[in-house]
Protein backbone atom coordinates (compact mmCIF):
# COMPACT_ATOMS: atom_id res chain seq x y z
CA UNK A 1 0.00 0.00 0.00
CA UNK A 2 1.27 3.50 -0.70
CA UNK A 3 -0.03 6.85 0.46
CA UNK A 4 0.88 10.40 -0.44
CA UNK A 5 1.60 12.51 2.62
CA UNK A 6 0.07 15.96 2.32
CA UNK A 7 -2.62 16.95 -0.16
CA UNK A 8 -4.63 14.07 -1.55
CA UNK A 9 -4.44 10.41 -0.72
CA UNK A 10 -3.39 7.57 -2.96
CA UNK A 11 -4.10 4.00 -1.93
CA UNK A 12 -3.02 0.86 -3.66
CA UNK A 13 -1.90 -2.56 -2.50
CA UNK A 14 0.62 -5.18 -3.50
CA UNK A 15 -1.67 -7.84 -2.05
CA UNK A 16 -4.59 -9.19 -4.07
CA UNK A 17 -7.75 -9.12 -2.02
CA UNK A 18 -9.95 -11.60 -3.89
CA UNK A 19 -12.77 -11.93 -1.38
CA UNK A 20 -11.32 -14.37 1.18
CA UNK A 21 -11.78 -17.45 -0.98
CA UNK A 22 -15.07 -17.02 -2.79
CA UNK A 23 -15.03 -16.82 -6.58
CA UNK A 24 -15.43 -13.86 -8.88
CA UNK A 25 -19.13 -13.10 -9.38
CA UNK A 26 -20.12 -15.00 -6.22
CA UNK A 27 -21.45 -12.96 -3.32
CA UNK A 28 -20.15 -13.31 0.22
CA UNK A 29 -23.67 -14.03 1.54
CA UNK A 30 -24.33 -16.84 -0.92
CA UNK A 31 -20.98 -18.44 -0.15
CA UNK A 32 -21.64 -18.26 3.58
CA UNK A 33 -25.12 -19.71 3.23
CA UNK A 34 -23.73 -22.68 1.29
CA UNK A 35 -20.87 -23.55 3.63
CA UNK A 36 -21.62 -21.74 6.86
CA UNK A 37 -24.22 -24.19 8.15
CA UNK A 38 -21.81 -27.11 7.98
CA UNK A 39 -18.95 -25.31 9.68
CA UNK A 40 -20.92 -23.29 12.23
CA UNK A 41 -19.81 -19.96 10.74
CA UNK A 42 -21.83 -16.79 10.62
CA UNK A 43 -21.06 -13.47 8.99
CA UNK A 44 -19.50 -11.92 12.09
CA UNK A 45 -17.07 -14.67 13.07
CA UNK A 46 -16.13 -15.39 9.43
CA UNK A 47 -14.97 -11.84 8.80
CA UNK A 48 -13.32 -11.58 12.22
CA UNK A 49 -11.33 -14.77 11.80
CA UNK A 50 -10.10 -13.97 8.29
CA UNK A 51 -9.09 -10.44 9.23
CA UNK A 52 -7.26 -11.62 12.32
CA UNK A 53 -5.38 -14.16 10.22
CA UNK A 54 -4.41 -11.49 7.67
CA UNK A 55 -3.08 -9.12 10.33
CA UNK A 56 -1.14 -11.78 12.20
CA UNK A 57 0.39 -13.18 9.02
CA UNK A 58 1.79 -9.86 7.81
CA UNK A 59 4.63 -7.91 9.42
CA UNK A 60 4.20 -4.51 7.85
CA UNK A 61 6.83 -1.77 7.80
CA UNK A 62 6.16 1.70 6.45
CA UNK A 63 8.72 3.33 4.15
CA UNK A 64 8.38 7.06 3.54
CA UNK A 65 10.09 7.92 0.26
CA UNK A 66 10.99 11.24 -1.33
CA UNK A 67 9.32 11.38 -4.73
CA UNK A 68 9.88 13.93 -7.48
CA UNK A 69 9.54 13.64 -11.24
CA UNK A 70 10.81 16.74 -13.09
CA UNK A 71 8.67 15.90 -16.11
CA UNK A 72 5.43 15.94 -14.13
CA UNK A 73 5.62 19.61 -13.17
CA UNK A 74 4.55 18.73 -9.62
CA UNK A 75 6.31 19.66 -6.41
CA UNK A 76 8.32 17.01 -4.50
CA UNK A 77 6.33 14.92 -2.05
CA UNK A 78 6.74 12.20 0.54
CA UNK A 79 4.90 8.97 -0.20
CA UNK A 80 4.32 6.06 2.16
CA UNK A 81 4.64 2.41 1.16
CA UNK A 82 3.78 -0.56 3.36
CA UNK A 83 5.98 -3.64 2.92
CA UNK A 84 5.53 -7.05 4.50
CA UNK A 85 8.91 -7.82 6.07
CA UNK A 86 8.14 -11.53 5.94
CA UNK A 87 8.21 -11.33 2.16
CA UNK A 88 11.36 -9.28 1.61
CA UNK A 89 15.07 -9.40 2.39
CA UNK A 90 16.65 -7.83 5.49
CA UNK A 91 18.13 -4.71 3.91
CA UNK A 92 16.51 -1.42 2.93
CA UNK A 93 17.50 -2.01 -0.69
CA UNK A 94 15.52 -5.26 -0.67
CA UNK A 95 12.42 -3.32 0.36
CA UNK A 96 12.99 -0.66 -2.30
CA UNK A 97 13.29 -3.31 -4.99
CA UNK A 98 10.09 -4.94 -3.74
CA UNK A 99 8.26 -1.61 -3.79
CA UNK A 100 9.41 -0.92 -7.34
CA UNK A 101 8.54 -4.42 -8.56
CA UNK A 102 5.17 -4.80 -6.87
CA UNK A 103 3.73 -1.41 -5.94
CA UNK A 104 5.16 1.45 -8.00
CA UNK A 105 7.31 0.85 -11.06
CA UNK A 106 7.89 4.60 -11.48
CA UNK A 107 10.13 4.73 -8.40
CA UNK A 108 13.70 5.61 -9.41
CA UNK A 109 16.87 4.75 -7.50
CA UNK A 110 20.36 3.47 -8.32
CA UNK A 111 21.61 0.02 -7.37
CA UNK A 112 23.97 -2.60 -8.69
CA UNK A 113 26.11 -4.96 -6.60
CA UNK A 114 23.87 -5.28 -3.50
CA UNK A 115 26.92 -5.95 -1.30
CA UNK A 116 28.55 -2.59 -0.51
CA UNK A 117 31.09 -2.61 -3.32
CA UNK A 118 29.79 -0.32 -6.08
CA UNK A 119 28.37 2.57 -4.02
CA UNK A 120 25.41 3.03 -6.37
CA UNK A 121 22.64 2.85 -3.75
CA UNK A 122 23.91 5.68 -1.53
CA UNK A 123 21.02 7.66 -0.06
CA UNK A 124 19.88 9.32 3.15
CA UNK A 125 18.12 6.75 5.34
CA UNK A 126 16.69 7.67 8.73
CA UNK A 127 18.67 10.91 8.71
CA UNK A 128 22.09 9.45 7.83
CA UNK A 129 23.85 8.95 4.53
CA UNK A 130 24.55 5.28 3.92
CA UNK A 131 24.23 2.44 1.43
CA UNK A 132 20.75 0.95 1.15
CA UNK A 133 22.24 -2.50 0.54
CA UNK A 134 24.09 -2.41 3.88
CA UNK A 135 21.38 -0.80 6.01
CA UNK A 136 19.34 -3.40 7.93
CA UNK A 137 15.64 -2.62 8.10
CA UNK A 138 15.53 -3.75 11.72
CA UNK A 139 17.97 -0.98 12.72
CA UNK A 140 15.20 1.59 12.32
CA UNK A 141 12.22 1.63 14.66
CA UNK A 142 8.99 3.03 13.29
CA UNK A 143 8.71 4.45 9.81
CA UNK A 144 11.82 4.58 7.62
CA UNK A 145 12.32 7.93 5.90
CA UNK A 146 14.43 7.83 2.74
CA UNK A 147 15.72 10.81 0.76
CA UNK A 148 18.33 11.27 -1.99
CA UNK A 149 21.82 12.34 -0.90
CA UNK A 150 21.48 15.90 0.44
CA UNK A 151 22.66 19.11 -1.20
CA UNK A 152 22.87 17.66 -4.69
CA UNK A 153 20.60 18.34 -7.62
CA UNK A 154 18.05 15.56 -8.01
CA UNK A 155 17.57 13.77 -11.32
CA UNK A 156 14.46 11.94 -10.14
CA UNK A 157 13.22 10.52 -6.83
CA UNK A 158 16.25 9.01 -5.01
CA UNK A 159 18.69 9.60 -7.89
CA UNK A 160 21.12 12.51 -7.29
CA UNK A 161 23.08 14.27 -10.03
CA UNK A 162 26.70 13.18 -9.56
CA UNK A 163 28.13 15.28 -12.42
CA UNK A 164 29.92 17.85 -10.26
CA UNK A 165 31.23 15.15 -7.94
CA UNK A 166 32.78 13.18 -10.79
CA UNK A 167 34.21 16.33 -12.38
CA UNK A 168 35.98 17.13 -9.11
CA UNK A 169 37.24 13.55 -8.91
CA UNK A 170 38.65 13.82 -12.43
CA UNK A 171 40.44 17.06 -11.51
CA UNK A 172 42.81 15.28 -9.09
CA UNK A 173 44.05 12.95 -11.87
CA UNK A 174 43.11 9.72 -10.07
CA UNK A 175 45.54 7.43 -11.83
CA UNK A 176 49.12 6.29 -11.36
CA UNK A 177 51.63 8.72 -12.87
CA UNK A 178 54.93 6.93 -13.36
CA UNK A 179 56.72 9.45 -15.53
CA UNK A 180 56.89 7.09 -18.47
CA UNK A 181 56.16 8.89 -21.70
CA UNK A 182 56.67 6.37 -24.47
CA UNK A 183 53.73 4.14 -25.22
CA UNK A 184 55.97 1.08 -25.49
CA UNK A 185 57.25 1.66 -21.95
CA UNK A 186 53.79 1.53 -20.42
CA UNK A 187 52.82 -1.98 -19.40
CA UNK A 188 56.18 -3.52 -20.23
CA UNK A 189 57.56 -3.52 -16.71
CA UNK A 190 55.64 -3.94 -13.47
CA UNK A 191 55.61 -1.01 -11.07
CA UNK A 192 56.58 -2.90 -7.95
CA UNK A 193 56.39 -1.69 -4.38
CA UNK A 194 57.31 -3.16 -1.03
CA UNK A 195 54.83 -4.78 1.32
CA UNK A 196 55.30 -1.85 3.69
CA UNK A 197 54.57 0.72 0.99
CA UNK A 198 51.51 -1.21 -0.10
CA UNK A 199 50.25 -1.30 3.50
CA UNK A 200 50.22 2.52 3.56
CA UNK A 201 47.34 2.44 1.11
CA UNK A 202 45.11 0.45 3.43
CA UNK A 203 42.12 2.51 4.47
CA UNK A 204 42.38 4.61 1.30
CA UNK A 205 41.95 2.42 -1.75
CA UNK A 206 38.79 0.82 -0.29
CA UNK A 207 36.82 4.02 -0.95
CA UNK A 208 33.99 3.25 -3.38
CA UNK A 209 33.14 6.88 -4.23
CA UNK A 210 29.56 6.58 -2.99
CA UNK A 211 29.58 10.27 -1.90
CA UNK A 212 28.03 9.54 1.50
CA UNK A 213 30.82 11.47 3.23
CA UNK A 214 30.88 14.18 0.58
CA UNK A 215 27.22 15.07 1.02
CA UNK A 216 27.33 14.91 4.83
CA UNK A 217 29.95 17.69 4.99
CA UNK A 218 28.62 21.20 5.77
CA UNK A 219 31.70 22.76 4.20
CA UNK A 220 30.85 20.99 0.97
CA UNK A 221 27.23 22.14 1.23
CA UNK A 222 28.45 25.74 1.38
CA UNK A 223 31.16 25.49 -1.30
CA UNK A 224 30.32 22.60 -3.66
CA UNK A 225 31.81 24.41 -6.63
CA UNK A 226 35.25 25.05 -5.08
CA UNK A 227 35.84 22.75 -2.11
CA UNK A 228 36.83 19.27 -3.30
CA UNK A 229 35.20 17.54 -0.36
CA UNK A 230 36.28 14.58 1.79
CA UNK A 231 35.79 11.78 -0.75
CA UNK A 232 37.80 13.47 -3.49
CA UNK A 233 40.52 14.61 -1.08
CA UNK A 234 40.90 11.12 0.33
CA UNK A 235 41.28 9.81 -3.20
CA UNK A 236 43.91 12.47 -3.81
CA UNK A 237 45.77 11.32 -0.70
CA UNK A 238 45.59 7.75 -1.94
CA UNK A 239 47.71 8.70 -4.98
CA UNK A 240 49.96 11.04 -3.01
CA UNK A 241 50.73 8.12 -0.67
CA UNK A 242 51.49 5.67 -3.46
CA UNK A 243 55.24 5.00 -3.59
CA UNK A 244 55.02 4.24 -7.33
CA UNK A 245 53.66 7.68 -8.22
CA UNK A 246 56.24 10.32 -9.19
CA UNK A 247 53.99 13.39 -9.12
CA UNK A 248 53.62 13.91 -5.37
CA UNK A 249 55.02 17.44 -5.47
CA UNK A 250 52.75 18.49 -8.32
CA UNK A 251 49.71 16.94 -6.66
CA UNK A 252 50.35 18.82 -3.41
CA UNK A 253 50.87 22.10 -5.24
CA UNK A 254 47.57 21.64 -7.04
CA UNK A 255 45.75 21.06 -3.75
CA UNK A 256 47.36 23.99 -1.92
CA UNK A 257 44.35 26.24 -2.26
CA UNK A 258 42.19 28.05 0.28
CA UNK A 259 39.05 26.46 -1.16
CA UNK A 260 40.11 23.12 -2.62
CA UNK A 261 41.72 21.93 0.62
CA UNK A 262 41.34 24.45 3.41
CA UNK A 263 37.55 24.66 3.45
CA UNK A 264 37.74 21.56 5.65
CA UNK A 265 36.98 22.66 9.21
CA UNK A 266 37.33 19.23 10.83
CA UNK A 267 33.63 18.74 11.50
CA UNK A 268 34.25 15.02 10.85
CA UNK A 269 30.76 14.13 9.66
CA UNK A 270 32.59 12.39 6.83
CA UNK A 271 34.26 9.84 9.08
CA UNK A 272 31.10 9.24 11.09
CA UNK A 273 28.96 8.48 8.06
CA UNK A 274 31.35 6.44 5.88
CA UNK A 275 29.67 3.05 5.22
CA UNK A 276 33.11 1.47 4.65
CA UNK A 277 34.38 2.74 8.03
CA UNK A 278 37.20 4.78 6.48
CA UNK A 279 38.63 8.03 7.84
CA UNK A 280 38.52 10.87 5.29
CA UNK A 281 39.12 13.46 8.01
CA UNK A 282 42.49 11.92 8.84
CA UNK A 283 43.46 11.80 5.17
CA UNK A 284 42.71 15.51 4.80
CA UNK A 285 44.77 16.30 7.89
CA UNK A 286 47.69 14.37 6.44
CA UNK A 287 47.48 16.29 3.17
CA UNK A 288 47.58 19.58 5.06
CA UNK A 289 50.66 18.46 6.97
CA UNK A 290 52.41 17.47 3.75
CA UNK A 291 51.51 20.76 2.07
CA UNK A 292 52.78 22.79 5.01
CA UNK A 293 56.04 20.86 5.24
CA UNK A 294 56.76 20.85 1.51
Amino acid sequence: MNRVIGKGLVRCSSRLRSGFGYGVGTSFDSTLSRFGAKSGLNASNWVLSTRSHSVSAAKLKTFVLYRWDPESGNQPELREYDVDLKETGPMVLDALIKIKNEQDSTLAFRRSCREGICGSCAMNIDGSNTLACLKPIEDVSGKIYIYPLPHMYVVKDLVPDMSNFYAQYKSIKPWLQTGKKKADEVGEVENLQSVEDRARLDGLYECIMCACCQTSCPSYWWNPDRYLGPAVLMQAYRWISDSRDVKTKERLEELNDIYKLYRCHHIQNCTKTCPKHLNPAEAIQNIKKMVESA
